[in-house]
């Protein structure tokens, strides 16, 4: 499936669904096509549900999973991801333990919408904010519960045939390259049961933008085998913005991207909907040339 509007063109490029908020999942395919795309993850949010759905929607009524993947086929969009994101080490062990029996009974329809992975937040042991950092991040104790949140959900992610998306993150207890390559490495044979969503703009910050080809290759090259995803966002001074408004280097990134050992979508992230054609093109001119 070729985006329509760059057919020529070795990047395959993709948005998040929730860019375009709508009452139902066919409005929102509809209008992530209409911007250009054939490509996109999917965060249930985007018409109104739940990002881990209960058993029903709002009115207690069956999710026809069914019905919202035809939604994104009959519109030609295929939907890559799909987001199961929530706090896998929050401090509160009950909470922990039913947003993860929530996440586990939903593998299966992320499977229904015909997503190869099911991205992650790896947590933080602020209660309040699930991409704010804690200082109890970096604790042993906080690493033994990612690790027995996975331990839960790689079996279910196994049975249901998708990959877990592991995204470092500066806020989270996986906050950069090297943390990701160790949660990798221990999990062994495991490991192919997970994919690495590298985001560039999580490694970096304003003051470390400047070393950013050291920082960046590096990364890349640690984890390149295990990449699955880029999210396309910049580095500011506070919080992000969408590509091409802050000081990462995309003509880096997307030469680091073309050379990974697979090919993997590039998925745009934190832009507002009437900025999306500026990023997308921003993207495609900063792509190496094909071939």
């Amino acid at each position: 499936m070729t985006d329509p509007g760059h057919a020529g063109s070795d990047l395959e490029l993709g948005i998040f669904a929730r860019t375009f908020p709508r009452a139902t999942a066919g409005e929102v395919a509809a209008a992530v096509r209409a911007a250009g795309f054939a490509l996109t993850q999917l965060n249930l949010s985007a018409f109104g549900l739940p990002t881990i759905p209960a058993a029903g929607d709002a009115r207690g009524a069956p999710i026809d999973y069914g019905t919202i993947r035809a939604s994104f086929a009959a519109e030609g969009v295929r939907i890559w991801g799909v987001s199961a994101t929530y706090n896998t080490i929050h401090p509160d062990p009950t909470a922990r333990r039913r947003s993860t029996t929530a996440a586990v009974a939903y593998l299966p329809h992320a499977a229904e919408l015909g997503a190869q992975v099911v991205t992650l937040c790896t947590g933080t042991r602020d209660p309040d904010d699930i991409w704010r950092r804690h200082p109890g991040n970096d604790g042993e104790d906080a690493w033994t519960d990612l690790r027995a949140t996975l331990d839960r959900l790689l079996p279910a992610a196994e049975a249901a045939g998708v990959r877990l998306g592991v995204e470092p993150e500066a806020g989270n207890v996986v906050s950069d390259a090297a943390r990701a390559r160790r949660l990798l490495d221990e999990l062994g044979g495991d490991a192919a049961l997970v994919g690495i969503v590298l985001d560039p703009a999580n490694l970096l910050d304003t003051s470390t933008a400047r070393d950013q080809e050291r920082i960046l290759s590096a990364a890349f090259d640690e984890l390149g085998d295990s990449v699955v995803c880029l999210h396309a966002k910049d580095v500011v001074t506070a919080g992000y913005a969408a590509a091409g408004t802050g000081l990462l280097d995309y003509d880096l990134v997307l030469r680091l991207h073309a050379a990974l050992p697979h090919t993997v979508p590039v998925v745009i992230q934190d832009a507002a909907e009437d900025d999306v054609a500026r990023v997308r093109e921003f993207l495609y001119d900063n792509a190496p040339a094909p071939g």
